[in-house]
């Protein structure tokens, strides 16, 4: 029986609307500034639109590398504005959440640890409510469908909607080929059972060397999956975790080309399309700005009947109950709380501003050259 939530699309890159599949790329951890920038460069040039970077690593003994830390966090916002790539960290924690969220984190992945423990999960989705981040799910470390599935539905239980599963393989104790045998039947099922959810495959965890890289993420592509995470370092030999299975930037185009993936840097959209939707940003934001005007004269005129009735400027009640409305509106709207929150701060503070320079300009404050207060 077919699982009956409602996503929303993922909006990351690739997928059904160029017939590409989406491509998400980069090392296994984020280890130093220069090898997390030297590999976003490389990957850009390659055409990666996603760069992923594990910046907490949940290390089976813990004398193992567990990553940088928060301050790698740093590094993707570089990363991000040199590139123009969106960044992709695993979380395991609330905590980790609030510093993704704070770093302003494109997409976040849960690890096939945490996908395994209810507990986690359910903690991960109440820190993520309110915000509109792409999560990707890993499947559990067992090749226990339900718990993947349950994993996904906790996260919709808590109003995230853009959703999708990552296919890593699972773990086992028979001899394989692979580090994490496929077990291909269980993500097809997945796909049965939550027809709307974009499923990706992780050929790197799942081959654990890089020569059998390929072969996995030709199955998945063949298999009708949307899209591979693929683990790429600069340098893999002197990668501080899962170096076998890690590609060179050059490994990773050869990948691309060989199963036949365009990777083109801006090929993502037809250039008609992109100038007809670019036009009608720009219609939306002259509207935007003209309403915004109008706003802010009525709040001038709220301005003057405030001073004539000698009111105080900031009316605490009258705030609270206008955020506590848009809030609610935006999120019916599929906005984020922190977007809402911070465009209205922001018109608010704009509007005291001019009531308070209005009120200060009839009591005969002087003004500059620009007639500014």
């Amino acid at each position: 029986m077919d699982s009956e939530i409602e996503l929303q699309p993922l909006a990351l890159t690739g997928g059904k609307q160029d017939q590409q599949p989406v491509i998400i790329a980069g090392p296994c951890s984020a280890e130093t500034e220069e090898q997390v920038m030297n590999t976003a460069h490389a990957l850009k040039e390659r055409g990666v639109a996603i760069y992923r970077a594990g910046i907490w690593k949940p290390r089976t003994r813990p004398g193992a590398f567990q990553g940088v830390g928060t301050r790698g966090l740093p590094w993707l916002q570089k990363a991000r504005q040199e590139t123009g790539m969106k960044m992709a960290i695993e979380v395991a924690t609330p905590g980790h959440v609030e510093e993704a969220l704070a770093h302003h984190i494109d997409v976040v992945w849960i690890g096939a640890r945490t996908t395994a423990n209810p507990f986690a999960v359910e903690e991960i989705a109440r820190a993520l409510r309110g915000s509109d981040i792409p999560v990707l799910v890993k499947n559990p470390i067992s090749p226990d469908l339900s718990l993947w599935m349950g994993a996904v539905e906790r996260f919709h239980k808590h109003g995230i909607k853009r959703i999708g599963a990552v296919h890593r393989g699972f773990s086992c104790y028979s001899k394989s080929q692979y580090r994490n045998p496929p077990q291909w039947s269980i993500p097809m099922q997945l796909k049965e059972q939550m027809p709307g959810l974009p499923v990706l495959h992780d050929p790197s965890h799942t081959a654990g060397q890089r020569h059998l890289v390929h072969k996995t993420a030709k199955k998945a592509l063949g298999m009708n999956m949307d899209g591979l995470m693929v683990e790429v370092h600069i340098n893999p030999e002197e990668a501080l975790s899962d170096s076998r299975q890690q590609l060179t930037p050059d490994m990773f185009a050869n990948l691309m080309k060989k199963l036949g993936i365009r990777t083109s840097p801006g090929q993502t959209a037809h250039p008609g399309e992109l100038q007809e939707l670019r036009k009608r940003i720009d219609e939306l934001d002259d509207a935007l700005l003209n309403i915004m005007s109008q706003r802010m004269q009525i709040s001038q005129e709220i301005g003057h009947v405030k001073q004539k009735h000698r009111m105080g400027v900031f009316q605490k009640d009258r705030w609270q109950k206008i955020i506590s409305q848009r809030i609610a509106r935006g999120r019916q709207k599929g906005m984020s709380r922190r977007f809402i929150e911070s465009v209205f701060e922001n018109i608010h503070q704009e509007s005291l501003f001019n009531q308070e320079s209005d009120g200060s300009k009839k009591q005969g404050t002087p003004k500059n050259q620009n007639n500014q207060p």
